[in-house]
């Protein structure tokens, strides 16, 4: 019989604890999830989802699922308004302390995502990312991930894409853990975030050819 290789038990043992991390997560966030539901119903009306196209594991693409936290509202020529002038009260909110996040748990259990991965992005950004900022689609995307725990919106996009690129090539269940532990207290504290509450609104344009990562501090 031909053995598995040690990285590929590995993976499987991940993707298990992403099944049942994913499904205890659901369980225990159902009342946080139909409260938010109910005042985006009530505040903004329908849909209740944003769904979106994001580029995943080995750059296939798939549909996100977020609670929605931005109104539809478009200038007099037609077009959508600033992120910022979309932004609700209630979405501020929902951002800060990442309830609009618990619906993708649903993508973990899809097979879309991981617990923990790089952030899913958008699919326009594959053209441009660098020989080595394209490797962070080695693994399946995550709900959170190393740049998140690491800095969060205060880190450049490339200083994000290279803890990307160190999470998929020095991946082990021991940094999952660890990841996990500082996102609880990263949610906790808030650390990291805007003050004002809103998205940044800068996009991914490409940048200067990647070097290899090192370890982060």
């Amino acid at each position: 019989m031909e053995r598995i290789p040690q990285h590929d038990r590995l993976l499987w043992i991940k993707r298990a604890l992403d099944i049942c991390g994913a499904t205890t997560l659901l369980v225990v966030t159902s009342p946080i999830l139909l409260v938010a539901f109910v005042l985006v119903w009530i505040t903004m009306g329908r849909p209740l989802i944003f769904r979106q196209q994001r580029a995943g594991h080995k750059e296939r693409l798939f549909t996100v699922y977020k609670i929605r936290t931005m109104s539809r509202e478009g200038d007099a020529s037609g077009s959508s308004l600033p992120v910022s002038l979309r932004l609700t009260r209630l979405g501020r909110i929902l951002r800060h302390l990442s309830i609009d996040e618990l619906t993708q748990l649903w993508n973990v259990l899809r097979g879309d995502m991981s617990l923990i991965g790089p952030r899913p992005l958008l699919a326009s950004y594959l053209p441009r990312y660098s020989a080595v900022q394209s490797q962070r689609h080695q693994m399946r995307p995550g709900i959170t991930g190393y740049a998140q725990v690491a800095g969060r919106d205060s880190l450049t996009w490339e200083e994000k894409f290279e803890l990307d690129v160190f999470y998929v090539t020095h991946w082990t269940l021991l940094l999952d853990f660890q990841i996990a532990i500082r996102t609880i207290w990263t949610v906790i504290s808030a650390k990291d975030t805007e003050e004002t509450g809103l998205p940044s609104e800068m996009e991914f344009q490409g940048g200067q050819r990647a070097q290899e990562p090192s370890r982060p501090s």
